[in-house]
């Protein structure tokens, strides 16, 4: 006979909801099936009413399909909503469906996970390490010493942005320098596969301020080109110790924090030196603009909404032309994205693709780890985000090219 357990029925009800599924997608997953009597979708529907008893084996894979610890289960009632750490999206549209927000919450609970489980690693190690930087900047002294301060720690000069081959190099080149200084900087937008995307308009990354083991998550469904911005405001985030979401550059006049990290942002990528070859466009219409914009973000291997963003804050082009400007970006990039959907052709494996999104930085210290034998395979997967049997496979690719 199966074991039952005596859990507040609503925790399984809080747990399905904040994991973004339906009552038909949770019966899916937790191989719930139609009997005589009752649909899956009705027994699980009772469960939650506590009008069905609930099996110790059921409890189980609900952990697992909502992403949940067990123990938690056996709360007395739903824990207050804080997980996302402070929530800087402001810009309206920017916060997402009911769904979409479930998807970003159990990926940040992940992602918190992964850095609690390496943190842990180090200490093992006895490479505990204080990152001096984090946490070291306030917003009262302005934006300047903080990307003078992150500059220096990153030691990349703004004759190395410029040479980078494009947009993607540059941010090859800052993503390096970052993890050199014991940043972790991961691409992750789903939790494991497509069926679970989340939007770069949901959240365009996040960062999770440690002086051990600081995460920086960058969302990859957003253009390759504003991953350089979104990693310098991220690190804007680390410098002045604030964890929390970010949403997409789409407006001058944001959250407080949000606004002097998108200021850090800008000033490091276009740095003030430029503020005189910026064109005065208060009189142009958003296709000049877009025109104008495109020959800047060449020169410097950046996006035109970085431009078009650096234009606003120097007075050079109204929030209202800008705001309008970025909603032509947004567009542009919709529809490259459903045409990039629809080509075929080989793509680079996964292992690469893996390798890619989770950093050298992170890769080393798991297989330094293991080497070690302080660490096992199990909680290297959980590190990683894959199976226990890829571990190995996963560390022995090399190339990071995709």
């Amino acid at each position: 006979m199966a074991h039952t357990v005596q859990i507040n029925p609503g925790m399984m009800t809080w747990a399905r909801e904040t994991a973004g599924l339906s009552f038909e997608e949770a019966a899916e997953k937790l191989a719930l099936k139609d009997s005589a009597k009752l649909t899956a979708v009705e027994k699980l529907r009772a469960i939650e009413m506590g009008e069905r008893p609930l099996t110790e084996t059921l409890l189980q894979k609900a952990a697992a399909a909502y992403r949940r610890p067990l123990v938690s289960f056996y709360l007395p009632h739903p824990p207050q909503r804080g997980e996302r750490g402070e929530d800087f999206r402001t810009i309206a549209g920017s916060r997402g469906s009911v769904r979409e927000n479930a998807l970003l919450d159990a990926l940040v609970r992940d992602v918190k996970a992964r850095q609690q489980l390496l943190r842990e690693v180090l200490e093992d190690e006895d490479e505990e390490l204080r990152l001096p930087f984090v946490g070291s900047a306030t917003m009262k002294r302005g934006s300047q010493p903080v990307v003078s301060s992150i500059r220096a720690a990153l030691a990349v000069t703004v004759d190395e942005q410029r040479a980078a081959k494009d947009p993607a190099a540059l941010f090859t080149l800052l993503r390096a320098a970052a993890e050199k200084t014991g940043i972790y900087v991961l691409l992750l937008g789903d939790l494991g596969s497509h069926h679970s995307d989340i939007g770069e308009n949901i959240f365009r990354g996040f960062a999770l301020a440690d002086d051990v083991a600081p995460f920086v998550v960058i969302n990859d469904n957003d253009a390759a080109p504003a991953r350089a911005f979104t990693l310098m405001h991220e690190l804007a985030h680390l410098w002045i110790g604030e964890s929390g979401i970010s949403g997409p550059l789409g407006s001058v006049s944001e959250n407080a924090i949000e606004r002097f990290c998108n200021k850090v942002a800008g000033e490091f990528l276009l740095p003030r030196e430029t503020d005189p070859l910026l064109p005065d466009l208060n009189n142009a219409d958003v296709a000049e603009v877009i025109t104008a914009t495109a020959h800047i973000a060449r020169t410097w291997n950046v996006s035109q909404a970085v431009v078009t963003y650096r234009l606003a804050s120097t007075g050079k082009i109204s929030d209202e032309l800008a705001a309008a400007v970025f909603q032509a970006f947004a567009a542009r990039w919709r529809q490259q994205k459903q045409r990039t959907s629809k080509s075929t052709g080989s793509g680079p494996s996964y292992y690469m693709v893996r390798r890619h999104r989770l950093g050298a930085s992170l890769l080393n210290v798991v297989r330094r780890a293991l080497q070690g034998e302080t660490l096992t395979h199990t909680r290297a997967a959980k590190i990683l985000g894959v199976r226990p049997t890829s571990v190995d496979t996963l560390l022995q690719e090399r190339s990071f090219a995709v």
